[in-house]
């Protein structure tokens, strides 16, 4: 067929380093850029035969998130703006990794095992972040993509992209597919919301806002006159100097427990700071005593769960609210959660697929991973019945307010959603393997009050991730560096020991 000549000819412009071997984890493939063209234009291929396949749009994210800027990285977008199934990741991998004489063949596998019609149309979005081995590497995807058919998107953060693939394949229902359409429908569900705040003063309008020098930065100077300066932002780390994520963005706020680069902040200011693609974001401040105060993604989940919780009391609705975990929350969020505002905490893997999948069970599924990454899913029932209360002229005030305050609320948000030596279970609370590291960190937790660690691969970086909680600062810290050498000594760690924080 002509498309597999096409195919063989571009693949040869995009060779595959022999012997190279990669993983579609949590986040896609993630690693330093130079590594990268090869897969950027595999997955072209995949995302065009996907949409073949569903017969709908399907989004190419090219981005590496909060890592540094000479990573890249790149995930599929399936077509109501999730992430894609399973089954479609181990076919990334295995084309990913197919050497260049094997790639026709496993292209061809994946064909036949899907029974896809090659006659049939493929929509493809691209997107990429500012990161400058993203021009280069989107068009190795566009490469991919134009041998079987596509469209591309340009410059975009990574909920923008799952925003427009999802209104492409709902035919408008969600919104304008278009970067104009996504500002005015969450900006105008803002301006309507907050006007129902009573006596809102020019202070809570004021935002600063660190872009982490990427596309976040571009994207909400765009957005901000759509806003009608209900909300006032002062945009810090721009990108116009300084480098992607370094000693700015989500990750190292969180990390670090302190304002970004270039960040001075006043008594009580509220600061929130972005990933590299935009789709985490932590909200801080100072105290008047000058102390760090973070809000992560476990107190957004908190916070938004009891607002919610709150409308649907008032509006009189009966619907049901879970929010949705992972062992790695903060323990003293969950407690609150479940014994003082008595909403449902579900527990389930790391990774937003997992979250994602839990959510989707309820009536309003909130989830937020500590990292600030996170979103609320309203079912279609729930969407319904807040629609019918708002509009209904009969309901008395109170009921009324509440349900159009949750309809705004439900416009505002974005609800399309985004190591192996170690396995885990127990919604990886407990390791399986090396042999011996699971009773070596139960034995270091029991040295400290109120204590628990766990440590899971990381499905964004090839590092272990260490988990620890205590009932002081001091002992968290102590207890995560015990923990991080056990699991040094015991799952063959590679440099240095960890050193105490």
């Amino acid at each position: 067929m002509a498309q597999f000549e096409e195919v063989s000819q571009k693949s040869a412009v995009h060779p595959k380093p022999v012997g190279l071997v990669l993983q579609y984890g949590t986040a896609g493939f993630r690693t330093n850029s130079k590594q990268l063209d090869h897969v950027m234009f595999r997955m072209g291929l995949l995302a065009t035969l996907r949409s073949k396949k569903t017969k709908a749009t399907i989004g190419v994210m090219v981005t590496a998130s909060h890592n540094p800027e000479e990573d890249n990285g790149v995930k599929l977008v399936d077509p109501m703006g999730e992430m894609v199934t399973p089954a479609w990741e181990g076919y990334a991998t295995q084309l990913a990794n197919a050497e260049q004489e094997e790639l026709l063949t496993a292209l061809k596998d994946v064909i036949e095992r899907e029974a896809i019609s090659m006659a049939q149309e493929a929509s493809v979005f691209v997107g990429k972040d500012t990161r400058p081995s993203s021009d280069s590497l989107s068009q190795a995807v566009l490469d991919g993509v134009h041998a079987l058919g596509g469209h591309n998107y340009g410059l975009v953060t990574t909920p923008q992209l799952h925003y427009m693939v999802c209104c492409q394949n709902t035919q408008g229902r969600y919104g304008e597919a278009t970067v104009k359409g996504y500002y005015r429908k969450l900006s105008q569900a803002f301006i309507q919301l907050t006007k129902n705040v009573p006596n809102r003063t020019d202070d809570q309008k004021a935002l600063l806002v660190d872009g982490a020098n990427g596309i976040g930065a571009l994207k909400v100077c765009e957005m901000e006159t759509y806003l009608k300066n209900e909300l006032q932002l002062s945009l810090f780390n721009d990108g116009s100097s300084g480098k992607l994520n370094h000693m700015c963005g989500a990750d190292y706020v969180k990390v670090q427990q302190r304002a970004p680069k270039g960040v001075e902040m006043t008594a009580g200011e509220r600061c929130c700071s972005y990933d590299g693609d935009a789709d985490r974001i932590v909200y801080y401040y100072s105290g008047s005593a000058g102390r760090f105060h973070l809000l992560d993604g476990d107190k957004i989940a908190t916070l938004i769960s009891t607002y919610l919780k709150e409308l649907l009391t008032q509006a009189g609705l009966d619907l049901q609210i879970a929010v949705v975990q992972t062992a790695y929350a903060n323990g003293s969020s969950t407690q609150y959660l479940e014994d003082t505002m008595k909403v449902i905490v579900r527990c389930t893997k790391t990774g937003v697929k997992h979250l994602h999948h839990a959510a989707q069970e309820f009536d309003i599924g909130v989830y937020f991973e500590a990292n600030g990454h996170g979103t609320v899913l309203f079912s279609k029932a729930a969407e319904e019945k807040i629609q019918k209360l708002a509009q209904d002229s009969n309901t008395n005030d109170e009921r009324r307010r509440a349900a159009l305050l949750l309809q705004n609320t439900v416009n505002l948000i974005n609800q399309v959603a985004d190591r192996r030596v170690i396995d885990t279970t127990d919604a990886e609370r407990r390791t399986v393997s090396p042999a011996g590291l699971q009773e070596a960190i139960d034995s270091r937790v029991k040295k400290y009050r109120q204590a628990r660690s766990f440590v899971r691969p990381s499905g964004t970086e090839d590092v272990v991730r260490v988990y620890a909680e205590a009932d002081t600062q001091e002992s968290a810290d102590a207890l995560a560096h015990e923990v991080s050498l056990a699991v040094y000594r015991l799952a063959g760690g590679v440099g240095e020991e960890p050193k105490p924080l």
